[in-house]
């Protein structure tokens, strides 16, 4: 876990891939008791700490923390209102007939699986989807630049299977050209991650923007 920005209100970590944000495993290393550990470190007694945006396990990259109750709740409601940028690097099968564009679905969550599905008005489930919309750009073949709009469950992972470009290293949205491409180029883990995140500070309103 590598910090990028802290102060009396935020902090903001890149998380490697593979380790959850939150977990109910009280066995399982997770991001947010690794936070609260070095808070307490600091001299914080019970420190306060609430996620902001999460990640997916396999995906690396940038979480917001806010680090009290009042900038937890102008964060939540400026990632509510869209006023926080997600930026994200992705490496997929194949290439983009269209270099640049928009994805918009319904997306629907099966919470007894942990899987998201595309589904449209003919799908029973469509009732109870939820439209899932980001914006890619193609900077090189099958290297894509990705800015969130919505922030649905396995958002970007469904979406580029759907469009026929899977995430390589992706094992459960992968088809099976995908899944021997991961394997040709050696590829271990999920290619996403968190890379921009642009937010206004909770305190002070300024826009600021980290990279990673």
């Amino acid at each position: 876990m590598n910090v990028i920005y802290k102060d009396s209100d935020i902090i903001i970590v890149n998380k490697p891939a593979g380790i959850p944000v939150q977990t109910k495993n009280i066995t399982q290393k997770d991001l947010e008791s690794e936070i609260k550990k070095m808070l307490s470190a600091e001299g914080k007694k019970d420190p306060y700490l609430a996620v902001i945006n999460r990640l997916d396990q396999p995906v690396s990259g940038l979480v917001l923390f806010a680090l009290n109750k009042n900038a937890a709740a102008k964060l939540s409601d400026d990632l509510t209102k869209g006023r926080i940028d997600k930026y994200y690097k992705a490496e997929v099968l194949g290439e983009f007939e269209q270099k640049e564009g928009i994805l918009e679905d319904m997306i629907y969550k099966d919470g007894k699986t942990n899987m998201s599905f595309r589904v449209d008005e003919k799908d029973p489930r469509y009732k109870d989807a939820k439209k899932a919309v980001l914006e890619y750009r193609e900077v090189s073949p099958g290297s894509l630049e990705i800015k969130l709009i919505t922030g649905r469950h396995h958002q970007i992972r469904v979406q580029l299977a759907n469009a026929g470009h899977p995430l390589l290293g992706d094992t459960k949205y992968g088809t099976d050209e995908s899944r021997e491409e991961t394997a040709k180029r050696g590829i271990k883990e999920l290619k996403l991650q968190a890379y921009k995140l642009e937010i206004n500070h909770p305190r002070t309103g300024e826009r600021m923007e980290f990279q990673i």
